[in-house]
């Protein structure tokens, strides 16, 4: 085993070898190292990501040695850039770490293009403007970014990617694909050839369950107009039914049979949200689809035609009691299905690429079969621009959760962090960040978050003083405590994008530290 392997193994547990390879293949670039940004970028670097930049331009304060691993007592004067970069290239030799000395807020607006170079943008403690600037920048570079904040005890992660398509979401519950309410031609034959009836009681107690439940589907679709259980009363019937062919109370396979039987009612073809993905408007190729789109036009015309409205088979089936013998030949059969649907998407999307004028090849085998196995666990993710959502939120949510109990307290932190933005911009600093004036610095924060709330469409609504004390009294720290859970929050999430497995957070993601609540905000 090679060295990375073993240094990587319980990661490649769970993204595989492809995942790690995009994680090496990533460049990531981090604006301002403090406590969040370097808490989010240890996990990263301890992950194997392939390269990493950290833009900072401050120094090292002997405030900073309170809350940050990254820098010690001899880096005080220091560049707070430079002394990061080299505490994380020491957790990880492997990485490549470099870093530049520039204000992020002033790099944003002299040098957009630099950020075009990196794969995504993890861009920490930025205040609303430069988000805004940045955002714009990254997606007309086709860069993914990732906003990170940690104010005092609150939180806040969002992504902003243009669109994000994953094939392998990797669904915590997900229904085997047998396709026992709509078995193909070889499945059927294959169960005609077996006699529930068999005498002998050894012989009957292995049957396996997938051919009990075809064969009863088929005897209840004859009987009820072809259509299978859909009452609560019929489903029990046709559980009844098949417990009704047991012979002794021991058979482990017809209990598998009853506990299974609700696969046979689920319903057939391709869910909603698949059908949503066949017809989104990039299902129609061109000459730029991406090569997820291309597949999906594929998929699609498969759907229609040879899948007879079903997605291409998985072709794995679990663990059942019965016979080896029984056992290998359905594996082979659902093994055979599933690459006969293979190799008719191959060939589907070699025609599509000809079409849009493509090279036939440039979608690799591997990459279709991974496809068609998870052609029904397919994900589209599409990010509101921060921009629109700061000028045209959604007011019906806004209000909906200022009013509810539960979501009130991370709806508070999420206008409160935007209205210390705009109190910045117009006082220079933040509320509570020098001693002193604090009692004016709370009025002039809460005049600052009624005049968002109205500029919200929420006029009205107020604030709990509380939440607005609290929130002068962070005085724009960062506690490390605060900045290792967001930042490990972020890497998460930076980890799902890059390896484009699992499904990234949709909305905005709010840590509320009083309450110690985790909350996702749809805006």
């Amino acid at each position: 085993m090679s060295e990375p392997k073993t240094k990587y193994d319980r990661q490649l547990r769970i993204w595989g070898e492809l995942g790690q390879a995009a994680l090496e293949e990533a460049s990531i670039c981090l604006l301002n190292c403090g406590p969040t940004g370097s808490e989010a970028l240890k996990n990263l670097v301890l992950g194997g990501v392939g390269s990493i930049t950290i833009v900072d331009g401050s120094k090292v304060e002997i405030g900073d040695l309170g809350n940050n691993f990254m820098v010690d007592e001899t880096s005080v004067g220091q560049s707070k850039a430079k002394s990061a970069c080299a505490f994380l290239q020491e957790l990880n030799d492997a990485v490549k770490a470099k870093f530049i000395e520039e204000n992020p807020d002033t790099l944003i607006i002299t040098n957009p293009s630099f950020f075009s170079q990196f794969t995504l943008v993890i861009a920490t403690q930025l205040v609303e403007d430069s988000m805004v600037k940045l955002d714009r920048i990254c997606r007309e570079a086709n860069v993914k970014l990732v906003f990170v904040r940690s104010y005092g005890l609150a939180g806040f992660v969002r992504v902003s990617v243009k669109e994000h398509t994953i094939i392998d979401s990797k669904p915590d519950h997900f229904l085997d694909d047998l396709r026992l309410n709509n078995p193909w031609p070889e499945l059927k034959s294959f169960v005609e050839t077996i006699d529930l009836n068999v005498s002998d009681p050894a012989a009957h107690k292995h049957i396996p369950y997938v051919v009990i439940l075809v064969k009863m589907a088929d005897e209840w679709t004859r009987s009820h107009n072809g259509n299978l259980p859909s009452t609560r009363e019929e489903k029990k019937e046709f559980k009844d039914l098949v417990k009704s062919k047991m012979i002794s109370m021991d058979e482990d396979n017809y209990k598998e049979a009853i506990e299974a039987a609700f696969k046979v009612f689920a319903p057939r073809g391709i869910s909603s949200e698949i059908q949503q993905i066949s017809n989104d408007s990039c299902s129609e190729p061109s000459s730029n689809s991406s090569d997820f789109w291309v597949m999906v036009a594929a998929l699609k015309e498969f759907v229609s035609n040879e899948g007879d409205g079903e997605a291409p088979l998985e072709g794995s089936i679990p663990d059942m009691t019965s016979t080896t013998e029984h056992y290998i030949n359905l594996q082979k059969i659902y093994q055979a299905k599933a690459e006969a649907d293979f190799l008719v998407i191959e060939e589907r999307v070699k025609n599509i690429l000809k079409k849009i004028g493509r090279d036939s090849s440039s979608i690799s085998k591997p990459i279709i079969k991974s496809f068609c196995k998870n052609a029904r666990k397919l994900k589209v993710c599409r990010y509101r621009m921060v921009e629109d959502e700061f000028t045209n939120p959604s007011v019906t949510e806004i209000q909906k959760c200022l009013a509810d109990e539960d979501y009130s307290g991370a709806m508070g932190f999420y206008i409160l962090l935007r209205a210390v933005d705009r109190f910045t911009a117009n006082y220079n600093k933040f509320p509570g960040q020098f001693d002193g004036g604090m009692d004016e610095d709370i009025s002039r924060l809460k005049t600052t978050a009624l005049s968002l709330l109205t500029d919200l469409g929420c006029n009205g609504s107020v604030l709990p003083d509380d939440l607005i004390n609290e929130m002068c009294r962070f005085g724009a720290s960062e506690l490390h405590v605060v900045a290792a859970f967001i930042g490990g929050i972020a890497s998460q999430e930076v980890i799902k994008l890059v390896t484009k497995q699992f499904v990234p957070m949709l909305g905005t993601y709010i840590f509320n530290g009083i309450d110690h609540k985790s909350q996702l905000l749809a805006l």
